[in-house]
């Protein structure tokens, strides 16, 4: 299975290198260099990882990545020149699932995304929840009734999760 890999660069160079690696190892990368534009696919849902510059255009990965964790946990790997220990704590604290620096072994990238996918595809389970008909997705944040796409504000989504898990703790049925 192909797993989706969003990097967001702004040198054209080293997207073509990391798109031409990922695909060798069964990651599809697809490559944009402009923040806004790699944030409106991760909202979109089709992205699995993010692999992110730190001195880009528009604004920085510092800040992108500030507005990537207020809407989503998708992991991002930070890929970047500043190698600085305070940069790297930045990023960290920031909510970077990792931190590389510039230059870096293609190799051990790959082994980073993987183990992070490994993570996260078991921990994928506690994210899915269906109860008959009703089908939630934490991670996509979707609501699927009967086969169908219900479209929920953001407050009905996140009450209807709070709901489902207190189902899950005390096992009594949930009515809709």
């Amino acid at each position: 299975m192909t797993r989706n890999v969003l990097i967001i660069e702004d040198d054209v160079k080293i997207c073509d290198l990391l798109v031409g690696y990922l695909a060798r190892h069964d990651l599809q990368g697809f490559a944009v260099q402009k923040p806004s534009i790699g944030i409106q696919h991760i909202e979109k849902g089709n992205v699995e990882v993010v692999i992110l510059d730190v001195m880009l255009p528009e604004f920085d990965g510092f800040e992108t990545l500030k507005r990537i964790r207020s809407f989503s946990d998708i992991p991002v790997i930070m890929l970047t020149a500043r190698g600085e220990t305070a940069d790297k704590i930045l990023g960290l604290e920031l909510g970077a699932d990792d931190y590389m620096s510039k230059p870096f072994e293609p190799r051990e990238l790959v082994a980073r995304i993987n183990s992070i996918l490994r993570r996260r595809t078991f921990d994928k389970s506690a994210a899915k929840k269906i109860f008959g008909e009703l089908q939630i997705d934490k991670d996509l944040r979707q609501v699927h009734l009967e086969g169908r796409l219900v479209e929920l504000t953001s407050l009905e989504f996140d009450l209807l999760d709070l709901l489902s898990e207190k189902k899950e703790k005390n096992g009594r049925g949930m009515r809709l």
